[in-house]
């Protein structure tokens, strides 16, 4: 069973900042899973010529090959990459972006506290304006935040040092949610001292279990944790 969180009032009192994953905490990553590992081998296939077996294969090797890289997380590579418009896909299929229960509800009463909030995100630029776009949740932040204008992803200890320069909050007095296990602790070594795991980030999938870190299932779970 995964390790809820519990903050007491003096530690959620202490937080200057929130810090906020966009995909698999904010949004539901149903639709990422679904983008990458079905819709793009079928364009691929259909554009190239070549079957769907082969694509997934094909696929399946880059994709490992630049895991937990900023080029993972770059549609410009990607495109680039397979020669196709990943953008032109992403914008065909958006309409299935989605929020996951309880974003809304946890931005709107975060934003009319005395925290700061930032989005801090590896997607690509162009992922993020067009999610913005389907979404409207960018008015609840006081800045958002994109891995590649650091050029270093968040699974680096670069990147945590460029962004605590860029808030001018210590990371000592932040609270950071993400789905990733790799980059919450890389966010631990790096000096954030409130973390919390999101164990389902993919709605279609079951909760997560048996996890080592922090965890809530919905963003507005911080505030029944807080004892």
């Amino acid at each position: 069973m995964a390790r809820s969180v519990t903050l007491n009032t003096i530690d959620w009192e202490s937080v200057e900042a929130i810090l906020l994953d966009m995909d698999g905490t904010l949004l539901d990553l149903s639709f990422d899973n679904h983008f990458w590992n079905q819709a793009v081998p079928a364009f691929y296939a259909e554009e190239k010529g070549v079957s769907l077996e082969f694509a997934h294969q094909y696929l399946k090797t880059c994709y490992k090959q630049h895991q937990g890289t900023l080029n993972w997380y770059c549609t410009d590579f990607w495109s680039e990459t397979l020669g196709i418009d990943i953008i032109r896909y992403k914008r065909r299929l958006s309409n299935k972006v989605n929020l996951r229960p309880g974003t809304r509800d946890f931005l709107e009463q975060v934003s009319a506290a005395k925290q700061k909030v930032f989005m801090v995100t590896n997607a690509h630029p162009e992922t993020l304006r067009l999610k913005l776009k389907q979404t409207k949740i960018e008015s609840y932040f006081d800045e958002l935040y994109s891995s590649h204008q650091f050029k270093h992803p968040k699974e680096s200890p670069l990147f945590w040092a460029r962004l605590e320069k860029s808030i001018a909050i210590p990371l000592s007095r932040c609270l950071f949610v993400d789905d990733t296990e790799s980059i919450l602790i890389r966010a631990q070594e790096s000096g954030v001292k409130y973390i919390a795991m999101i164990d389902q980030p993919d709605m279609n999938e079951p909760a997560k279990e048996n996890l080592s870190l922090p965890s809530i299932n919905r963003l507005t779970d911080l505030f029944e944790s807080i004892k």
